[in-house]
């Protein structure tokens, strides 16, 4: 079916109205300030002769135009839409629960326009999303030393097995497998683009990787098997600073990571993981300009490698080489994340982002 994009008068309209069925699809931006906003922001609406409507953040800022610090146009909000900001608060309510399409329904919604919406919005669906917080509900229980059993409960898994396939299947490993006197401590952090798995010691982190990232497991296994099977569930003060400095980094306010990292990588693979680190937030680069800053012109495809093996999702930032014509090529934890860190650092410019290793 052809889509036939709206005219200026039907846009001015529902930025007046605050039409949240134009959420996510369309933004103003406004001459008269230099800002641009979500359609529903809450802001005193611009005249008609200011205005100007773009269907992507990237276009918005590439007119030059700055992010609305009341709306956050560059941020995932999901309280601007009142469907996802609904079904976000019934899984919060329950997180142990079971949901199915029969739930969606009973509530008064629609299954594909539900699907469609989380897709749009976060790059999974309802009942993706549903799953993930059980398991970050039986996470916290082993965290905080709770036997498997019971996180197996709190998670709404109805059986052991059932619990353990599910928790293989997200690590690799059987949560019976875990140390009592770990090495490494791991545990879940959370984030606007969905939870990350953290592993750390009491000094450094030593990944960082987004929960439905398919390479996980393997990481995991290595990881594993390098710590001598030392890795058990919990927290330590990396972990907490590490939620920290995401939040901030999520909220605008902060670009800068200061924890500690440990490389876990050959020596070639370190170097690019440490020459990304020099790429400011706001900046980009191709594999054919990092393979140059490594004096090695010929390696790109090994860049292009060690940049796909980075272990330590966002702080280390593989999300800023792009494909030689601009594209946002791969990423393990999805070209929808990867644009959407792209839109929110720009709204850092020039800053720097160092990081201590």
């Amino acid at each position: 079916m052809l889509m036939i994009q709206p005219d200026f008068n039907s846009l001015y309209e529902a930025l007046i109205k605050r039409d949240p069925s134009f959420e996510g699809r369309y933004y103003v931006c406004v001459s008269s300030t230099g800002i641009f906003c979500r359609l529903t922001c809450p802001a005193r609406k611009p005249n008609r002769e200011n205005c100007s409507f773009h269907e992507t953040v990237s276009q918005c800022l590439e007119a030059g135009f700055r992010p609305c610090k009341r709306c956050h146009p560059t941020m995932p909000e999901a309280s601007a839409d009142p469907l996802i900001l609904s079904l976000v608060s019934e899984i919060e309510n329950r997180p142990e629960y079971r949901w199915g399409e029969p739930d969606l329904v009973r509530l008064g919604f629609d299954p594909s326009t539900v699907r469609r919406a989380f897709k749009r919005q976060f790059g999974m669906t309802f009942l993706e999303m549903a799953r993930q917080r059980r398991m970050q509900e039986g996470f916290s229980t082993l965290a905080g030393g709770g036997k498997v059993i019971e996180a197996q409960i709190t998670a709404g898994f109805e059986s052991p097995a059932a619990f353990r396939d599910a928790f293989v299947k997200l690590l690799g490993q059987a949560p019976g497998s875990f140390s009592r006197s770990p090495l490494l401590f791991v545990d879940w952090v959370s984030s606007p683009l969905g939870p990350l798995i953290a592993i750390t010691d009491n000094t450094q982190l030593h990944l960082l990787e987004f929960l439905d990232r398919k390479a996980l497991p393997a990481e995991f296994k290595k990881l594993f098997a390098n710590a001598r099977e030392k890795i058990g569930f919990g927290r330590t003060e990396v972990t907490d600073q590490i939620q920290e400095e995401l939040d901030r980094f999520f909220e605008g306010t902060g670009g800068v990571f200061q924890t500690r990292l440990a490389l876990h990588g050959s020596q070639f693979t370190s170097d690019v993981w440490r020459e990304l680190l020099k790429i400011p937030a706001g900046e980009t680069r191709s594999y054919s300009e990092l393979a140059q800053c490594l004096d090695r012109p010929e390696a790109v495809r090994a860049v292009a490698r060690a940049n796909g093996a980075n272990q330590i999702a966002i702080v280390i930032p593989c999300h800023r080489v792009l494909g030689a014509d601009g594209s946002l090529t791969g990423y393990g934890g999805g070209l929808w994340r990867k644009q959407k860190l792209i839109e929110l650092e720009k709204t850092y410019g020039e800053a720097a982002n160092a990081v201590s290793i």
